[in-house]
């Protein structure tokens, strides 16, 4: 039988109230909060436990805190990748963004995704979906991005854009849920 994590990570069903996750979520967040309690002239280049616990973290990339993850190990991070304050990624799956993109603050990914069945979700039911952001993306500060979507390369998110479906490569999407910008004659 898999353990809870198993199924997470195969993007089955699985039960988020579980004691191996419950211990990775307690390493991700001392990791986290060595982070964003490091001193003023260390912010930014990222506190080394949350450097180890992220999937991969390569230098030249900047974390402004405060930043949260759920359990880091499903962030993949390319060169020069930039996160303003702010920033929440629940990477119950893979979460990656490309080479120098950039996230304004507070934006959020959002893997996780809940049972409908009111019963099943408060027994803690849910099933993870990636993230996939390309290289030179920029998000607008307070956009939301949900389980599943991709971010073509050179995109643009508007602030406060909630992204619900794939954003093609080069594209500007703005709006709840986002949509593609369209530009007057």
């Amino acid at each position: 039988m898999a353990s809870e994590r198993e199924k997470m990570m195969a993007g089955e069903w699985y039960c988020c109230l579980d004691p191996e996750l419950d211990a990775m979520r307690e390493r991700a967040r001392r990791a986290v909060h060595a982070h964003n309690t490091s001193p003023p002239n260390e912010r930014g280049t990222m506190a080394p436990a949350l450097r180890a616990l992220l999937g991969s973290a390569p230098a030249g990339i900047f974390l402004e805190a405060p930043f949260h993850c759920a359990y880091g190990f499903n962030i993949f991070l390319g060169e020069g990748v930039y996160l303003n304050a702010g920033c929440t990624i629940l990477d119950t799956a893979p979460v990656r963004i490309g080479a120098r993109s950039m996230l304004g603050p507070s934006v959020q990914i959002y893997c996780a995704d809940h049972h409908r069945d009111p019963v099943l979700r408060s027994q803690g039911l849910e099933t993870a979906r990636p993230v996939t952001i390309g290289a030179d993306v920029w998000v607008g500060g307070g956009a939301i991005l949900l389980g599943g979507v991709t971010v073509g390369d050179g995109a643009i998110v508007g602030a406060g854009a909630v992204v619900t479906r794939d954003v093609a490569p080069g594209a500007t999407v703005v709006g709840n849920p986002a949509r593609p910008l369209t530009e007057p004659d």
